[in-house]
């Protein structure tokens, strides 16, 4: 199996340039702790107010005039809005939730679980807010969201970068849904990697393997760029690990830390099906899918699939 090691990139990340400044990214200043409490006594605990008319640090840092350039509905409705930013929100979410489990990942490969256990934690909170996010678009009615879908033209929340790039990292490996990002050179490149590096689970695999739970070699060799199969070697050495569920038992916290995730992931996936459902009912998708339909074969996925069958063996 490929190292975890390997230069994957974490995330598609765009050219750099600042489409509002024209520049290249910021640079912000750093500050001692002794310089934080030299201006503290300097400025009477007060906040500083002047700049000399440069932006302010936050708005430099944050990017935050970048960030708010970006919300431009096509419509030009009330409730477009709403809808841009929330899909925007939830890009946000993706790229955090990729680049907290690219460490998991990392933790796990290099057999630092507790850290790795630590890193999930955060991810749940993350995961949390992805599945709320939902509720804020159900507020939209039918007739709101048809005000602009026309607009959308076939943007369809499939096409995310982000979001396949997790699919990807939790081990959704599907080498058609790279296509819609040839016309991105970058982005395309940063897929490509994550599809060829091991998964999230498949560092876990080695991690039992390398543990003393042997797995069979067809499957620890396996393409990686395939659609995972479930293995009975896997299924086997989770049912070996789950006879111990003692909070010593390190392996077994994984394996929980990973349903939970697995469990989150499915939740935003079927909020997802609802909210649409919700709006729109079963009308045909705007990237050429069947809308409800075919969410609701997507929410049929399970990601780490010996975790979820080895509870009916237990």
């Amino acid at each position: 199996m490929t190292s975890a090691q390997q230069a994957v990139p974490e995330s598609p990340e765009p050219p750099a340039g600042c489409p509002v400044t024209g520049g290249g990214p910021s640079r912000v200043g750093t500050l001692s702790e002794e310089q934080r409490r030299e201006r503290a006594v300097a400025t009477g605990g007060r906040p500083i107010l002047d700049f000399d008319g440069e932006r302010s640090p936050y708005v430099a840092y944050g990017e935050i005039d970048v960030l708010l350039s970006l919300q431009k509905p096509p419509s030009g409705t009330h409730d477009e809005m709403l809808f841009l930013m929330s899909g925007q929100l939830m890009e946000l979410m993706f790229k955090l939730m990729t680049h907290e489990l690219t460490e998991a990942k990392r933790r796990i490969a290099d057999d630092e679980i507790p850290a790795a256990l630590l890193t999930f934690q955060r991810v749940t909170r993350v995961q949390e807010l992805l599945v709320k996010g939902w509720d804020v678009v159900s507020t939209l009615s039918p007739a709101q969201f048809l005000g602009f879908r026309d607009h959308l033209g076939e943007a369809s929340g499939f096409q995310s970068a982000g979001y396949r790039h997790l699919e990807l990292l939790l081990g959704n490996k599907q080498p058609g849904m790279l296509g819609p990002h040839r016309g991105s050179p970058h982005t395309h490149t940063a897929l490509s990697a994550a599809l060829a590096a091991p998964s999230l689970y498949d560092e876990t695999i080695a991690l039992l393997h390398r543990r003393g739970h042997p797995v069979a070699a067809e499957h620890l060799d396996r393409d990686l760029t395939r659609p995972y199969e479930p293995h009975s070697t896997v299924e086997q050495a989770w049912l070996e690990v789950y006879a111990d569920q003692s909070p010593g038992n390190d392996l077994f916290l994984l394996g929980e830390a990973l349903i939970n995730l697995a469990d989150l992931y499915r939740q935003w996936r079927y909020r997802h099906l609802i909210a649409v459902e919700r709006v729109m009912g079963c009308k045909p998708g705007t990237g050429g899918t069947s809308g409800v339909e075919w969410l609701r074969r997507i929410c049929e996925h399970l990601f780490f699939p010996e975790l979820w069958s080895v509870r009916t063996q237990l």
